[in-house]
């Protein structure tokens, strides 16, 4: 599908009494719900990465306390972690996207996966295999995501990241993944400035942001660049409540993250030889223009802020 098609269509779809449902039938017939499988390797090859980068850091998934910004479909993260002998996972979702199918798919998927999350959490995989049977029987039993995973996983939809109801000082780390180059950008330090307050002394908040054009995953005509060649209105035209993004750049998700205090102890941004191509031969709209192609171009990033303080014992 051309991607002013998608974009349009989308438009329409929210602004329609029925439209989300029908927006999600369309994913499962057409987007990428589609190749449940091939979407769900994905996220969990994401995972295995959040958690090596969360390991370096020195912060483990086994008896962490996690919060998980955009719950999206189905709640890969926080079921891996729970696996992973997590403490507490809450994940929030602004509109409650979550559905019973998809759900027991993940976890019946995550068989696949034990001996995986057994090794990046430093656990045995007999536990994590118990688990995984256990969240799997529970959900085909019609339990919900907070009952099938022994009140570890609490899901709540709709809430707001950036006004929780959570007490202060009481999680270890914070985590999205792509999910930030979807949130206004206003709404982006206030997801900061709470992870900030929820956060104990010392801990961390690590994001995965794909902050490239979605629309290239659909339509093989553009590149992750394409949409900096239109204006803020023009952009307008094709934005919608379903694949809204940003177009903040990789870097401002880092330097806003600074600006709200936290310590940047790990970046990975970096501008690659296609992007620096893909960049020069277009036309790039003046509004970007004082950003270096370097920075410009990158469209991907991964980043842990660590709040100032010691961790209590």
């Amino acid at each position: 599908m051309h991607w002013r098609a998608k974009g349009v269509l989308q438009k329409v779809l929210g602004h329609v009494p029925g439209g989300e449902q029908a927006h999600y039938l369309l994913q499962r017939r057409f987007g990428g719900l589609r190749g449940f499988r091939r979407e769900f390797d994905v996220k969990m090859d994401d995972w295995r990465l959040m958690v090596g980068h969360l390991r370096d850091v020195g912060r483990p998934i086994a008896g962490a306390r996690l919060f998980e910004v955009g719950s999206g479909w189905y709640p890969t993260f926080p079921f891996a972690c729970y696996l992973g002998g997590a403490r507490q996972v809450v994940t929030v979702d602004l509109n409650r996207h979550i559905r019973p199918a998809l759900v027991r798919n993940c976890a019946a998927n995550l068989s696949r996966y034990t001996a995986l999350i057994a090794e990046a959490c430093g656990v045995p995989e007999s536990d994590v295999r118990e688990r995984q049977q256990g969240l799997l029987a529970r959900l085909q039993q019609g339990d919900d995501v907070g009952a099938a995973s022994e009140g570890v996983v609490v899901y709540e939809a709709p809430a707001d990241a950036t006004r929780t109801r959570l007490d202060g000082q009481q999680m270890d780390c914070v985590f999205s993944n792509s999910v930030l180059e979807h949130v206004l950008p206003e709404a982006i330090d206030g997801i900061y400035r709470e992870a900030m307050r929820i956060l104990a002394p010392g801990g961390i908040m690590f994001h995965s942001v794909n902050c490239g054009d979605h629309y290239a995953y659909v339509d093989g005509s553009i590149n992750q660049l394409n949409y900096l060649q239109y204006s803020d209105r023009q952009w307008r035209r094709w934005d919608n409540a379903f694949l809204y993004q940003n177009r903040v750049r990789a870097y401002e998700f880092v330097e806003r993250a600074a600006a709200v205090g936290f310590d940047i102890v790990l970046n990975t941004e970096c501008a690659r030889e296609k992007r620096l191509a893909e960049l020069a031969s277009m036309q790039v709209h003046p509004q970007f223009a004082h950003i270096p192609p370097e920075r410009l171009c990158v469209t991907s990033i991964d980043f842990i802020g660590r709040k100032p303080g010691t961790a209590s014992a």
